[in-house]
């Protein structure tokens, strides 16, 4: 039986890519393992994503406590940062990307024979 995106799963790894989870959201946290960066940066650096659904994944990752959104004055320049709780997932993330590399060389490598 389906889990709905509202439930917990029991399983931890369904617990952990429901936090994950989203067309976005490894690549917003991808170029956020460089240090904090501004709404607008992060926009331009992944020109694919529309505004909304950047907003979206960077609100449902703050709400999850991996990232940390940081107003200056006025509310005018705003940060994202990987919270210390997110900085947990980084040797996951880590291990994903790899995987991830692998795979890309083995798609790769298979579409060239």
């Amino acid at each position: 039986m389906a889990v709905s995106k509202k439930e917990i799963s029991p399983c931890p790894i369904d617990a952990m890519l429901s936090v994950i989870d989203g067309r976005w959201k490894g690549t917003i946290l991808w170029r956020l393992l460089d240090g904090p960066m501004r709404t607008a940066d992060l926009a331009r650096s992944i020109p694919q994503i529309t505004e909304r659904m950047l907003i979206r994944h960077l609100g449902e990752l703050v709400a999850d406590g991996i990232l940390v959104r940081t107003e200056g004055e006025g509310g005018r320049r705003v940060l994202y940062s990987i919270s210390p709780y997110g900085e947990t997932m980084l040797p996951v993330l880590e291990q994903i990307c790899a995987w991830g590399r692998v795979h890309l060389e083995r798609l790769e490598a298979s579409s060239v024979s």
